[in-house]
């Protein structure tokens, strides 16, 4: 006979309607101090003391391991001590279970830590501050073998790719039609501070007096229009999207392609293509990896239809590897490529020069999806102690493409407009496909 275990965990009305819903995946946005982590905490032991398979293994992961500890460990810690055998590891931030079930906090900053598992549920917290990639390339296929389940929570920050996780939960999957695709797997729920009553009136009335407008909207009125505080091209992105500079936007084979690269070793490489014509700037495509050589690169570069100018590169492409002997710049050259190094300025300049080029750029929304989310999501650094932003830029995913970006843009600072060029492309482009960036 099953033994009855009691969790002292009374949950609000809105946690009942999560826990309660049978939905696969869930997208929970909620107003700060609404207490999303409590409810996903209890969530993941009620999934790990019910689950029916042999050596269920749940996880609980954050943007940043240290930030899984600081925010989680002592409320697993809490919550499973009313279970009778349980072992807690410090060390491994993991809580066993009787029956033979397993809670395991992570960062997804080291997301090495989470290849070669198997979930049979997931909560990643403040998932707008995570590498997309973390969920699409090692979570979700981590959960396939035994249907595992997935809760995404978070406070929005601007419209990135939990906003459009949680439209898609909520309104169905927007389809090349127009139309949306309700999949039943997907729930979404958004839980305002002047809806749930969780906090009290006079706390709201301080909080905004203290806040600015965007700051207020974002943490307590779940706004995804609000710009995103600390961001450098939070404004600029967003008049992008307003003015239809997100769009579709074809290669033209009559103009030659720049490449902006940051180049990682242990961390990304990103790639952004751009054309140029005219005051236009059309970027028409983004690639990113890691963990590979540069002949993969290469590789990447001669299976793309383009004519390319020389390589923008960062100036650490000219350093030589102790193991070679040669630079990356002479690995490039051997492959075909011509490379030019941009000029070596201070990084507050080169965000300048990103912000000067922005309001003339094009992007393809499909080929640029995550290079678009870097470039929203790049912030500058928060002092936790001085309660303020440092005046350098947070390392993070989002860094990656931002720093490519930022090449590129010191690239094409030297690049003035070529008007014949432009009347020509574009005369062409019109005639061809239609497409007008005017």
């Amino acid at each position: 006979m099953a033994r009855e275990i009691v969790i002292p965990y009374k949950p609000r009305p809105i946690a009942r309607r999560f826990h309660d819903n049978p939905a696969r995946f869930i997208v929970l946005v909620w107003h700060r101090r609404a207490g999303k982590t409590v409810s996903c905490v209890n969530h993941l032991q009620k999934g790990t003391l019910s689950c029916p398979l042999p050596r269920p293994r749940f996880a609980y992961i954050a943007p940043l391991y240290r930030q899984a500890k600081e925010v989680a460990w002592d409320y697993l810690k809490h919550y499973s001590a009313s279970v009778p055998a349980v072992s807690v590891n410090e060390s491994e931030l993991r809580v066993d279970y009787p029956n033979s079930g397993r809670i395991k906090l992570f960062g997804a900053d080291n997301p090495d830590a989470l290849r070669g598992q198997y979930f049979d549920g997931v909560v990643l917290d403040e998932y707008p501050q995570m590498n997309p990639r973390v969920w699409t390339e090692i979570v979700r296929p981590a959960l396939s073998d035994r249907r595992g389940w997935a809760v995404f929570i978070g406070t929005p920050k601007g419209r990135n790719s939990f906003c459009e996780l949680f439209e898609n939960a909520m309104w169905g999957r927007l389809l090349s039609t127009g139309e949306r695709y309700m999949d039943a797997d997907w729930w979404g729920d958004m839980q305002k501070a002047s809806q749930t009553g969780i906090l009290p009136q006079e706390e709201l009335d301080s909080a905004r007096r203290e806040m600015s407008e965007d700051e207020y909207a974002q943490e307590y009125e779940c706004s995804f229009q609000a710009a995103l505080v600390g961001a450098y091209y939070g404004k600029h992105m967003a008049a992008a999207e307003e003015e239809g500079r997100i769009c579709s936007v074809p290669y033209e084979p009559r103009l030659p392609v720049w490449t902006g690269w940051d180049l990682g070793i242990d961390d990304s490489t990103t790639i952004w293509f751009v054309q140029v014509a005219g005051r236009e700037i059309r970027v028409i495509d983004y690639y990113e990896a890691s963990g590979v050589g540069l002949e993969h690169y290469a590789k990447v570069l001669r299976e793309k239809p383009y004519t390319y100018e020389p390589l923008q590169m960062p100036h650490d492409v000219e350093v030589r590897e102790l193991s070679t002997g040669k630079s990356r710049a002479a690995v490039l050259k051997g492959f075909g490529f011509d490379v030019r190094v941009v000029p070596k300025i201070s990084v507050p300049d080169g965000i300048q020069a990103v912000r000067n080029i922005l309001p003339r750029c094009w992007f393809d929304r499909e080929k640029c999806g995550r290079g678009l989310e870097a470039l929203r999501q790049y912030q500058k650094e928060w002092d936790p102690k001085m309660q303020t932003f440092r005046p350098t830029p947070r390392h993070d995913w989002a860094s990656h493409g931002a720093d490519g970006f930022r090449y590129l843009a010191l690239g094409l600072k030297e690049k003035q407009p070529d008007e014949q060029q432009f009347r020509d492309s574009y005369n062409g482009m019109v005639e061809e496909h239609g497409w007008m960036g005017m």
